[in-house]
């Protein structure tokens, strides 16, 4: 993709309509399977990240019609699911690797799970080990920590585990488990991860309980079909409202964006930056809350990133990081180790690309340093497959001065098909 626009004639106004959040969309085919009835999913997001979920679940014999305004999930109930008679590919979807892992622990037959190569290389253990534990018999490369990985599941035990890591998709994995499990499931996290799972299980009926950072299920509940209406994608968002914020004149209106409080630390980082950022029409779905983001563009300053801030904005510090380098002084972003098991080490591709742009920013073990007030001047840059980088080196294109060509652009369609063609129309 090339970008030939002059980084200072260029100024975003309008209004975005963000694809639906992916980690909500692969859990409405999830719960909408495990539960009996007709569960239908609007906005649902149809990147390929999601459908993989879908494809999976197919396989598992559940009845799923794609339509053009919603999905249609024919839940089979908690016992429902079959065996798989050829592999579940997950594609590159973590979250429908790890999350369906906990699913079938519980259920009683065989099945093997495969990826792509980026996901053959992302760690399991995590959750194979408490599963393991569980009573369920998980076999894989180096002992289960990748992919392709054989499970074979049934009588699960409760457990209480102690997460070394805070990790929305280990918690989700071993609660999807504790519905299938004898006895009480309790999580207990070093910080609070995102709470999508817990919510929406609630929506689907499911009786579960939340105390700080524990989160506790009892096994043999059965879930009741529900209709799901999937917020925008605040992690998609994120890209718009740093655009917004760093190209002069911009004014951007972001459509019902999902501000679910353990996933808003993009908008306490940018406003603690200095951004302009307004929250209108607030409400709540599928006990979800919603807003408009109208951003504008304004002064950035530097800021430190760390500790229990980082699983909330965990998905974004890559445009964090683009945002550093408009910002007036030294930004810090720490404590972020998860960023090197992402669908690339993240730290370092991201420091290896904004390096070429002509940003000063240098990689540390957990994170970056990031000297603000950057020129960027064009260059060949790579996405490394990652969709998150592709979209954070789309809005560097259009702040650096020359053309830049994005290598692997393709990449961006796992989370927002329409990318490039909703960017486009707000270039004025």
């Amino acid at each position: 993709m090339g970008n030939s626009h002059s980084a200072q004639k260029v100024r975003l106004v309008g209004e975005v309509t963000i694809p639906g959040d992916k980690s909500i969309s692969h859990r409405a085919i999830m719960f909408g399977s495990l539960a009996n009835g007709t569960t239908r999913v609007t906005n649902f997001l149809l990147g390929e990240d999601c459908l993989s979920t879908i494809d999976c679940f197919r396989k598992l014999g559940v009845h799923i019609d794609v339509q053009d305004e919603e999905v249609i999930v024919y839940g089979k109930g908690i016992e429902g699911l079959t065996e798989p008679n050829s592999v579940l590919d997950v594609g590159n979807s973590g979250t429908t690797a790890r999350l369906i892992m906990g699913i079938l622990s519980g259920l009683p037959f065989h099945s093997v799970l495969v990826g792509d190569e980026s996901i053959a290389k992302r760690p399991m253990k995590r959750v194979s080990n408490p599963l393991r534990l569980m009573g369920a018999l998980i076999d894989g490369r180096e002992d289960a920590t990748y992919t392709p990985l054989s499970i074979r599941g049934g009588k699960l035990s409760s457990i209480s585990y102690h997460s070394p890591v805070s990790s929305a998709q280990v918690k989700s994995s071993i609660l999807l488990a504790g519905l299938f499990a004898n006895g009480t499931t309790v999580v207990t996290e070093p910080e609070k991860s995102r709470d999508h799972t817990e919510r929406m299980l609630k929506a689907f009926g499911c009786d579960l309980k939340v105390d700080g950072n524990s989160v506790s299920i009892t096994g043999n509940q059965s879930l009741k079909s529900t209709s799901v209406t999937v917020p925008g994608d605040i992690s998609s968002a994120a890209f718009f409202l740093v655009a917004g914020s760093i190209i002069p004149n911009s004014e951007i209106l972001l459509k019902n964006v999902g501000v679910n409080p353990t996933r808003t630390g993009i908008l306490t980082v940018l406003e603690r930056m200095g951004a302009n950022i307004t929250l209108e029409n607030e409400k709540i779905v599928n006990g979800e809350p919603i807003a408009d983001l109208r951003v504008k563009s304004s002064k950035l300053k530097a800021t430190t990133i760390g500790g229990e801030e980082i699983p909330t904005c965990i998905d974004e510090l890559p445009i964090i990081a683009l945002a550093a380098a408009f910002a007036s002084g030294e930004t810090i972003i720490k404590d972020a180790e998860e960023l090197r098991v992402k669908e690339t080490d993240r730290i370092q591709t991201v420091v290896e690309e904004l390096t070429k742009l002509g940003v000063n920013i240098e990689a540390t073990k957990d994170g970056m340093i990031i000297q603000g007030e950057s020129s960027l001047i064009a260059s060949n840059v790579k996405s490394h497959g990652d969709h998150r980088m592709g979209m954070m080196l789309s809005i560097a294109a259009l702040v650096a001065e020359g053309e830049t060509e994005i290598e692997n652009i393709e990449c961006i369609a796992v989370s927002f098909p329409n990318f490039k063609e909703q960017l486009n129309e707000l270039i004025k």
